[in-house]
């Protein structure tokens, strides 16, 4: 059951976490207003979508973002000020042992997790979706394929080429199409380009050139156009990477199943987007047990001590993160192990730490 001094601690935990990232939000929108308040005198759409399809969205997408570091400072600022008024002192001299202190502390980092990952998992890819739509159509530059020699495989030994892809124009060049069977190829298709009709979702092939290899011998076709249909679309050539926060988890599975099938490079990107949606949300509790370990120790320099020791381990925890983030994308680093290596490392920190606070 809680007691006077948990539902205390849980409300100080909670009402400082909300009031920080209240201001934080609004101080995050009122820069974004003006850095893009030529955008919005220039677009066509009304206040109701940017205000709703956008701004509601961008609050709850960066809430959800920075909500482990605001989590951390809130644990910090109270606990610090807990300590500096002899609460803590009082609480362990009265007979409360410090890992019974820390009881009140993870109901509320349990709270907060489960509320990150039903945003993470559920409510955030649909709230992504209607943001970067928003984005898209008014804000950003038009996208751009600015890979060369990109190979594509539709079907297990139809393998598709383009020298280079224009993603506005829906257009690659040197585009070339092979069909392989037991390790022999049996035909392929060379053309100069190759444009992606939206409406019948056929492709344009232009001044094409195929050659067809079986027992009889090889034949050859060409002509100035061929109409044919492919299990493959602009957006599997090249899409924006933002766009796999857009999707559900069923989506994403599905998503990274068809881009290892085609050979793509981009796989380990969609895959540390997949499991950071869980891992992410356990910092929670990382943040907690050091922010705690930290902040109960009375010292000299207070609530500012604090803070700063408390802002070095942010920066620590982030420059790990990225760390096994480049590790995955570039030095064949599992997503998984990526992911969870900076919680794991930084909650044996916090155990550490959390032995040598005052008990």
């Amino acid at each position: 059951m809680l007691r006077t001094l948990d539902r205390y601690i849980i409300r100080q935990f909670l009402g400082t976490f909300l009031f920080i990232l209240l201001l934080i939000m609004a101080v995050a929108v009122v820069f974004d207003i003006s850095e893009k308040t030529a955008d919005f005198a220039k677009m066509t759409a009304g206040p109701r979508e940017i205000v709703v399809d956008y701004y509601l969205n961008f609050i709850l997408y960066y809430a959800n973002l920075f909500s482990g570091l605001l989590i951390f400072i809130a644990v910090l600022l109270f606990t610090s000020r807990m300590a500096q008024r002899s609460e803590v002192i009082a609480a362990l001299s009265s007979g409360v042992s410090f890992p019974r202190l820390m009881w009140p502390y993870f109901v509320s980092a349990t709270i907060l997790t489960a509320g990150t990952l039903v945003i993470d998992h559920y409510v955030l890819p649909g709230a992504n979706r209607t943001r970067l739509a928003f984005e898209e159509a008014h804000i950003r530059m038009p996208f751009q394929v600015k890979g060369k020699n990109i190979h594509r495989e539709i079907a297990p030994g139809v393998i598709a080429y383009f020298e280079s892809f224009n993603a506005q124009r829906r257009t690659g060049y040197r585009f070339s199409l092979e069909h392989w069977e037991d390790g022999e190829l049996r035909s392929k298709l060379m053309s100069d380009r190759a444009e992606y009709d939206s409406v019948s979702s056929k492709w344009h092939v232009y001044d094409y050139f195929i050659r067809v290899l079986g027992p009889g011998g090889e034949q050859v076709f060409q002509g100035p156009l061929l109409d044919t249909t492919l299990a493959l679309t602009p957006s599997d050539v090249g899409q924006r990477n933002e766009n796999a926060m857009s999707m559900t988890g069923p989506e994403l599975d599905r998503f990274i199943a068809d881009e290892r099938a085609r050979g793509s490079d981009t796989v380990a990107f969609y895959l540390l987007e997949k499991h950071g949606r869980t891992a992410y949300p356990f910092s929670t509790y990382v943040f907690t047990l050091i922010g705690v370990s930290i902040a109960s120790r009375k010292v000299r320099g207070g609530t500012g001590m604090h803070l700063a020791l408390g802002v070095l381990l942010v920066l620590l925890y982030i420059f790990a993160m990225k760390l096994t983030t480049v590790g995955a994308t570039n030095a064949g680093l599992d997503p998984l192990i990526a992911v969870w290596l900076p919680n794991l490392i930084f909650g044996a920190v916090g155990v550490w730490i959390y032995r040598l606070a005052p008990k």
